[in-house]
């Protein structure tokens, strides 16, 4: 048998992609070139790796064994190719994904600090919610990421990082920038401002915030916490956010804080999964994360 780095790269895409219309567009090859690849690669293993469904491709239990194996190749390959093209010995590419008050806040100045330490420096950083980050994760498109919200996945190794106080921010002329909160239940009778269903700051919501809520009212949705600020300047709810979050606009006395009662901590989280090959790069990010602090 002798399978070869560009047949698991097509693979690695079709799974990606689930159609090989949109692999062979990334990939800048034709359809039947991309078909052709994976028919042999099947043909090779004496599996088919994906179950036809609907014009889409969906990777079966054959496909989900080949998928940490073809990754850790590529991942080694990557690695030989750029072998001699830099000088701290650290080569490839690194693929961190971030959850958004992480990315925004927290994830350049991580990125600076390990370039300043390692001067390795083609890193990318995708930025979403918490749940697209672990779906990404699990289908090998990240190699790490820093999350704020927790999933319960059996296939990704899950280890608590930082942490971060919450907090309620308002608008600086509402009554509310007034009071002193003595308990959660203040809060109810509020419009609320929201990040949508699967961010981590929603989900702590529901989880610690919503049961003292009687009668909250939903103002609005959003999926950017910089657009969630400017709504609660505008006077349009109140919202609760990180403090890492929202520290610029308090400062530039756009919002007012108010500290949440009981301290409430929010846990971050660093991710990889289980089988992901942890090359000599991925291993030194994770142990830099390990013990970074820079605010």
């Amino acid at each position: 048998m002798n399978i070869a780095l560009r047949q698991l790269n097509i693979f690695k895409m079709v799974a990606q992609e689930k159609s090989i219309t949109l692999a062979a567009q990334k990939l800048y090859l034709t359809k039947p070139a991309v078909s052709m690849a994976l028919s042999e690669l099947e043909k090779q293993l004496g599996h088919q790796l994906f179950d036809r469904h609907n014009n889409r491709l969906l990777i079966n239990s054959f496909g989900l064994k080949l998928q940490p194996l073809a990754d850790e190749n590529l991942t080694r390959a990557d690695h030989m190719t750029s072998l001699f093209d830099e000088q701290s010995g650290l080569t490839g590419q690194l693929k961190i994904g971030a959850s958004n008050t992480i990315g925004n806040q927290l994830a350049p100045f991580i990125i600076r600090d390990f370039r300043l330490e390692t001067e390795h420096l083609k890193q990318t950083l995708f930025v979403s919610n918490s749940a697209a980050i672990y779906e990404k994760l699990a289908k090998f498109e990240l190699d790490v990421a820093l999350v704020e919200g927790k999933v319960h996945d059996d296939s990704i190794h899950i280890e608590p990082w930082l942490s971060d106080e919450m907090c309620i921010v308002c608008a600086p002329n509402s009554a509310l920038s007034k009071t002193v909160l003595t308990d959660i239940s203040d809060l109810d009778n509020q419009p609320w401002i929201f990040r949508e269903e699967g961010s981590g700051t929603k989900h702590y919501f529901m989880r610690y915030l919503e049961p003292h809520l009687k009668n909250y009212k939903v103002a609005l949705q959003l999926t950017n916490t910089e657009v969630i600020i400017n709504s609660v300047a505008a006077g349009l709810g109140i919202a609760c956010l990180s403090k890492l979050a929202v520290i610029h606009a308090v400062k530039a006395n756009r919002i007012s804080m108010l500290n949440l009662p009981k301290n409430q901590i929010r846990q971050y989280y660093l991710i990889h999964h289980k089988e992901k090959y942890l090359s000599p790069l991925l291993q030194r990010f994770i142990t830099f994360s390990q013990h970074w602090r820079n605010f």
